[in-house]
């Protein structure tokens, strides 16, 4: 029973909940501190009896909002359907990875190293839940923790895609996605029209248990796998992307203009006789941010002018709900899932040439050394001089190649200053020793029915690099206004290297003679090896290698962290809120501070950032996996194109199973099996990535170069099967031959201690 009633009123946070809603309820905050007073399990009827809640009105939002609490793991319900907080509980937090086998783990919200999940714990999970787990055991050999299932707190599937099968009279469905590990039994009472093969999908109905599969029903057929566009269709069923508009979104954006009115530029700086550029990819639709640059006194006035999305899109509305849900933008092969409507993402937020559009501006004084001195955010309304591409500006600021007309020739001055500014933060990011990683991309080219013609390999140039810099001292400056003013915000955080994988790379780096620097390496050590590697034939490997030994950039409201990558104390993203639901959100701080210079009365709190932060790192993570889904099922349907074809590559990795190779031009990964190594044994060495021969000490290592043929292609697991080709197949001295040197990996096992220190040497 609770210990003293209370009531709404002495909410310490009620005045924001009335300014917010009609009829208020308790606080999130006021519930966990009246849920921790108690001894026991608290029960909703006592949680409302204690409130002084009696109509249906406040029942009903105070039960929703219980609910919201333990999806967002911050209040738990026993089986009793008693309340209790997870600070009162030994209980972790997190999310399922379920693997083939039938174990799992899961990935704790606290931070830390994942928790072991025997089978007999994941029988009833899927992966991607989310759990509360008690930890049950430590297992020194293995170092991990092992932890048993206390409740599912939200489940990760309501519906899922896969292919129809029909087997003895039994129906079930076959996950896409390979990390759902349980075939899907159908419902015989419900009826369908798929056929044998057929893409589904499907709506459980009921989920595993400790003797049972899931169960569900068809509710659309998708249609056949070689169907046109049916890689977008998988990936966005497969990972639950937001992709279809309601009335209420609908509605609100029925009426909007093209045209920004004339009441909405009232009370801005009026920046239209600035000569505002955007420039962006020869594909791009939706345009975030413009620039502009002028010489001052000792350097440059840098003005970075972003799209004013929160200016349209207003706090709670449909529009929010929706982009809130989205998260992100996501940005398929030749097809995008917008975060807002084409109205606004393409339309009145965009910033598009020759109209006049809304903007949050950062402008910035930049010395000659790429030092920020000064900066200052105001709302401006600005026009659009010209929408350039990377390629024609890297050409004529570049190249040397200087157009006689057209708009780069007409805004050749402001190009000029904008290179010129682009160098003297280059030369600031060197100084601090950002990591310099260079990504190789490809392009997916369609033919008429929208079936992969070919892949061509995609490099960023200079242009890419100026408008990022320019993107990226904007970003550090609304992190430092927002961390100074401390409003709650989410920032673009990254905590560097991951102290599990450290070993590893520094065993890596060994064997090409590279040094990692010391235990705890700095973004100087990373940059440092990421130059070293830059001109060596396996650079790109190197470089993979190094970038998965470290954590994910994540969102969180935590100031003190910065962003080890980019060696910043201080960054947030700005530049993208047409995308990207965490720019908005610091728009909307910046913009409450240049209205109220202060950060009483804000929207948002310290807790609704947290759970947003969380919220929009999962999202943006389920938009990578879709994404690479996607690509992944080309690259196999291209392929299914040009069996028996040959190809240069690298090897990627190396496995006790066989060797993954990179295709050059085409960055495919395909698996040269250890089975199809012909003529002898090969056993894994796993210390120096590498298969040896048995008999004929033939090796095969991370990094050396092969000839393969692409000898099979399967689409529904999204493999690819390489041979050897020509000498590689062969010829005995194959590694001797590759590497031009002498190769001292053919030592036999007696004399494995010697051979280690030479590979060191090397």
């Amino acid at each position: 029973m609770p210990k003293k009633p209370r009531t709404t009123s002495r909410d310490p946070h009620f005045k924001r909940e009335r300014a917010k809603y009609d009829q208020p309820i308790a606080s999130r905050e006021h519930l966990l501190e009246l849920v921790n007073s108690q001894r026991v399990p608290v029960s909703q009827e006592h949680i409302a009896e204690a409130l002084g809640y009696a109509d249906d009105t406040s029942l009903e939002a105070l039960r929703r909002r219980l609910n919201a609490m333990i999806r967002d793991g911050q209040l738990f319900r026993n089986r009793r359907g008693g309340y209790l907080s997870f600070d009162h509980m030994d209980l972790e937090k997190g999310y399922v990875q379920s693997h083939p086998d039938g174990f799992g783990f899961v990935t704790p919200e606290s931070g830390g190293k994942d928790i072991f999940m025997p089978a007999r714990q994941m029988r009833t999970l899927m992966n991607g839940d989310k759990v509360a787990l008690k930890v049950t055991s430590y297992d020194k050999h293995r170092e991990r923790a092992e932890g048993a299932l206390v409740s599912v707190l939200e489940r990760a599937h309501q519906s899922l895609v896969g292919r129809y099968h029909r087997e003895s009279g039994i129906e079930f469905v076959v996950p896409d996605d390979k990390r759902l590990v349980q075939d899907v039994l159908l419902n015989r009472e419900v009826g369908h029209n798929a056929k044998p093969g057929d893409i589904v999908l499907v709506r459980i109905i009921e989920y595993p248990s400790n003797h049972s599969q899931p169960i569900g029903l068809i509710e659309q057929v998708l249609g056949q796998q070689n169907a046109p566009g049916m890689e977008v269709t998988i990936a966005v069923n497969t990972h639950h992307i937001p992709h279809q508009w309601n009335e209420a979104v609908l509605d609100s954006i029925r009426n909007l203009s093209d045209q920004v009115a004339e009441k909405d530029k009232r009370g801005r700086r009026d920046l239209r006789q600035h000569a505002f550029v955007t420039i962006d990819g020869a594909d791009a639709r939706d345009y975030d941010d413009a620039v502009y640059c002028e010489p001052v006194a000792n350097g440059f006035r840098l003005f970075v002018a972003i799209a004013d999305v929160a200016h349209y899109v207003a706090v709670d509305s449909a529009l929010d709900s929706e982009a809130r849900l989205r998260g992100t933008s996501v940005y398929f092969p030749g097809e995008v899932i917008p975060m807002l409507p084409e109205a606004l993402s393409n339309g009145l937020c965009s910033l598009n040439p020759a109209v006049d559009r809304l903007c949050l501006v950062c402008s910035m004084d930049i010395n000659n050394q790429g030092t920020i001195k000064q900066f200052e955010f105001f709302e401006a309304v600005i026009h659009s001089q010209a929408r350039l591409i990377y390629d024609d500006v890297a050409a004529a600021l570049f190249n040397g190649e200087k157009p006689a007309k057209g708009p780069i020739a007409r805004l050749a001055t402001n190009l000029g200053n904008l290179r010129q500014v682009y160098e003297a933060l280059a030369r600031a990011r060197k100084r601090r020793h950002a990591i310099e990683f260079e990504t190789r991309e490809v392009l997916f080219v369609y033919d008429q029915q929208r079936k992969i013609e070919a892949i061509v390999p995609s490099q960023r140039n200079q242009a890419h690099l100026l408008i990022e810099e320019c993107m990226i001292a904007a970003n550090i400056c609304a992190a430092r206004i927002l961390k100074k003013q401390k409003l709650p915000t989410l920032y673009r955080n990254h905590e560097g290297a991951n102290a599990d994988k450290l070993p590893n790379l520094q065993e890596f780096l060994a064997s090409f003679g590279i040094s990692l620097g010391s235990e705890n390496p700095t973004p100087t050590d990373y940059a440092r090896i990421v130059a070293q590697a830059k001109e060596r034939p396996e650079a790109d490997m190197i470089q993979t290698v190094v970038l998965r030994s470290m954590l994910q950039a994540t969102y969180s409201p935590d100031p003190k962290i910065g962003h080890f990558g980019l060696a910043l104390k201080d960054y947030a993203h700005f530049t993208s809120p047409i995308r990207r639901y965490p720019d908005l959100l610091v728009h909307r701080a910046i913009k409450h501070w240049i209205k109220h210079k202060s950060a009483a009365g804000f929207d948002y709190d310290l807790t609704q950032m947290m759970a947003m932060g969380e919220c929009c790192s999962r999202f943006e993570r389920r938009a990578e996996d879709a994404t690479r889904d996607a690509a992944d099922w080309l690259k196999c349907e291209f392929l299914q194109k040009h069996i028996g074809k040959q190809y240069s590559g690298i090897v990627a990795a190396v496995t006790n199973f066989g060797l993954f190779v990179q295709l050059d031009e085409l960055l495919i990964d395909g698996l040269v099996h250890v089975t199809s190594l012909k003529r002898d044994y090969y056993q894994f060495d796993a210390a120096h990535h590498r298969l040896v021969g048995e008999r004929t000490g033939r090796s095969y290592r991370l990094g050396d170069r092969l000839e393969v043929v692409v000898v099979r292609v399967d689409m529904e697991e999204r493999k690819i099967d390489f041979d050897l080709a020509g000498v590689d197949a062969d010829d005995p001295g194959i590694s001797k031959k590759r590497r031009g040197k002498k190769d001292n990996s053919r030592k036999k096992d007696k004399t494995r201690k010697k051979d280690k220190t030479r590979t060191r040497a090397r």
